[in-house]
């Protein structure tokens, strides 16, 4: 291949970004797809000498997502890997994640994209590559409407910012790590990065969010926390994530979510069940952008290895097809093309929700049992179960609560969202609840079907946003707890698609903490884990005839 270094690509407010081009050495022209992230053009080259890793391996790098280069040239398209602004090689200032608080990345990946165009290597036919961070910007230069960019394909994309962050308002660590640079992922090439909080806040502001923060237990028994807070000029990125624990303008300006209709251009989705949160953004940027469209739901491991090279022979099939003219069959199969966990099956279904979907209520009963029937005693003769934790400043342990179904007595297919309505008394003014699904096979071995967070403070309801499968919390203020209130919270499960075999059960796990090192969390990236709580707190869950808790889920009819 011919390989150019630290090309400079000038944009339209003269600052330059620095970019390597790697292309066939034939000498005509050829479509190209670019890459584009603050985590370092130099690190992408990773992909032509290491190895790829998977999780929970030591020498997973998260940060090494551009794609296989060599693979693409050998496929005869153009790779060109640049640094956004404010970092690697790249000029100017990178403001707040995705500068939405800054220049844009939107505008500079249109630059970009015309700049290729009139190369004399260059067709004129353009896509982009890339998962995670990559896969996110595509929307943002799609948005934009470069003339040249013919159409994208983003795998593993976190279009929802406040989510990136944030899930049911309780913080999600994994974020820190990937800015940077914890647990073995790189983090940013920061050059010239700022805060996109310094910029919009006041001194003042400023300063009273960091008091507010400083005095929020959670972050209190949190030590590192509490360092960053009261230095905070270091971890511009991050210090965004701990400075504004509610969604509103500043995490929905510059969000792809925000911008995702204004796509028209073919676009492709993927993203592997199992992060439930990045699964639900994928589906409702799918679901928002207009146009040919194509979505892939697929199968665990939640992480792709790194360097990131899964998917690239559909990626080709896509890219062949819009940018040089070949027919793939590409569109011939259904839009959605789904993987259904337990069953381990391929099924092409035409939208999502499936429309045959009927939701069905379990219900929580004593004995820890989840039955289809609603308990017929009140809270005198079933009392109330529970679970009491104290701060992980004194204990290791994690506590929770679980319940658990009969055995299936047929293969149940249960495809969608659900929710689970739960009653739950506590004795501080607020508290993390986790919830974890799980599949139980008669060994009683546990596979995690799906997860749902919600911070008891972060309760309130948009009811006018709200289906009962997909309670709509719109996270804009916190609530405290009155304590020793019995409270109906409505906790939202992420999408998934699982088959409950015959023998199998179904089990409901609920703790304020979760655990950072099982088996699941070793196969997410480093640091996928939420801010525990930091309250002495008692949890009692009523389950009975005046406080009907129950999980809603999504049953799929067999066929016939």
């Amino acid at each position: 291949m011919k390989v150019e270094k630290d090309v400079r690509i000038p944009m339209r407010d003269g600052v330059q970004l620095a970019a390597d081009i790697y292309r066939p050495n034939e000498s005509e022209q050829v479509p190209a797809l670019l890459a584009i992230s603050p985590y370092g053009k130099e690190l992408q080259a990773q992909s032509l000498t290491l190895p790829p890793q998977a999780r929970p391996s030591a020498l997973w790098n998260g940060a090494i997502e551009a794609g296989d280069i060599r693979a693409v040239v050998d496929h005869g398209y153009a790779h060109i890997i640049a640094d956004v602004r404010g970092t690697g090689g790249s000029e100017g200032e990178l403001v707040g994640n995705y500068d939405s608080g800054g220049h844009g990345e939107g505008k500079d990946i249109y630059d970009v994209v015309e700049w290729m165009a009139e190369q004399p290597w260059c067709d004129g036919n353009i896509g982009m590559i890339g998962i995670s961070y990559f896969a996110t910007v595509q929307l943002l230069g799609a948005a934009e409407k470069p003339p040249h960019l013919k159409a994208i394909f983003a795998n593993g994309g976190h279009f929802d910012l406040y989510e990136l962050g944030y899930h049911g308002g309780i913080l999600w660590l994994m974020p820190r790590a990937s800015r940077e640079g914890r647990g073995g992922d790189s983090g940013v090439a920061a050059r010239n990065v700022k805060s996109k909080s310094e910029k919009v806040y006041t001194t003042e502001e400023y300063q009273e969010r960091i008091r507010k923060r400083l005095n929020d237990p959670d972050i209190a028994n949190w030590s590192d926390f509490v360092h960053l807070l009261h230095y905070p000029n270091r971890h511009e990125l991050w210090m965004d994530f701990l400075l504004n624990p509610h969604d509103g303008p500043f995490w929905q300006e510059g969000s792809p979510m925000s911008v995702a209709h204004k796509v028209d251009i073919p676009a492709y989705f993927q993203v592997k069940w199992g992060r439930g949160w990045t699964v639900e953004g994928t589906i409702d940027a799918f679901n928002k952008v207009n146009g040919v469209k194509k979505l892939d739901l697929q199968p665990k491991p939640p992480m792709q290895e790194r360097p990131f090279h899964e998917s690239h022979e559909e990626m080709f099939r896509w890219y062949d097809y819009w940018l040089k003219g070949i027919d793939t069959g590409i569109l011939d199969e259904e839009s959605i093309q789904m993987f259904v966990e337990g069953e381990n099956k391929w099924r092409g279904v035409k939208q999502w929700p499936l429309p045959e979907t009927e939701y069905k209520t379990f219900y929580l009963r004593p004995r820890h049992r989840i039955s289809e029937n609603p308990e017929p005693l009140g809270a005198e003769q079933a009392p109330p179960d529970g679970f009491y934790q104290v701060p992980l400043t004194v204990t290791n342990e994690t506590q929770s609560v679980k319940w658990k179904s009969d055995k299936f007595m047929e293969d149940t297919e249960m495809t969608g969202q659900g929710a689970l309505y739960v009653y739950v008394e506590i004795d501080t003014d607020d508290t993390n609840l986790i919830t974890k699904v799980y599949d139980v096979d008669p060994y009683g071995n546990r596979q995690l079907v799906t997860t749902g967070y919600l911070k008891a403070s972060h309760r309130e309801l948009d009811k006018s946003k709200s289906e009962p499968w997909k309670p709509h919390h719109p996270h804009t203020r916190s609530e405290p707890v009155p304590p020793g209130e019995v409270i109906e919270y409505a906790i939202k499960l992420y999408p998934f698609s699982n088959v409950f075999k015959a023998g199998h059960r179904l089990e409901l796990e609920l703790s304020c903490n979760e655990s950072i090192s099982d088996e699941n969390a070793q196969l997410l990236p480093p640091d996928s884990y939420h801010l525990p709580s930091g309250r002495a707190t008692t949890h009692k869950i009523y389950r009975d005839k005046a406080h009907p808790s129950h999980l809603l889920l999504p049953i799929i009819p067999k066929q016939d």
